[in-house]
């Protein structure tokens, strides 16, 4: 039942939220042990870029990929590699989850990371 309302407010928010090639759309996706984040251009529909805690670059920063510790972390390595791409800003897509825990970790590592949304 909790998937199924996730799945519709997600549903109902894509509808109004899309990624532009100057400001892409980064979208969360978050297991019982991993997270997951793409950054996609929406007009030309292709992933720019994506990380995950199973990630080569996140293994290498021993950090448990279940926790908040682990999702800053990811949005930290996100940022960087978004940096190297060229890009800045983007419009966040929680994916119908709330914002907090985990999901709010990886925005803050994201922000400092030095993405603006």
């Amino acid at each position: 039942m909790k998937t199924l309302a996730r799945l519709y407010r997600h549903k109902r928010v894509r509808k109004k939220v899309a990624g532009t090639a100057q400001r892409p759309r980064l979208s969360v996706f978050r297991s019982k042990k991993n997270i997951y984040a793409q950054i996609i251009d929406d007009s030309s529909a292709r992933t720019i870029l994506s990380g995950s805690t199973l990630s080569k670059e996140f293994k290498e920063k021993n950090v448990k990929p279940s926790n908040k510790e682990g999702a800053k972390v990811l949005g930290l390595i996100i940022a960087e590699k978004a940096k190297q791409e060229g890009i800045t800003k983007i419009c966040f897509d929680k994916s119908g989850y709330k914002y907090h825990g985990r999901v709010k970790a990886l925005s803050e590592g994201l922000r400092e990371g030095g993405l603006e949304f």
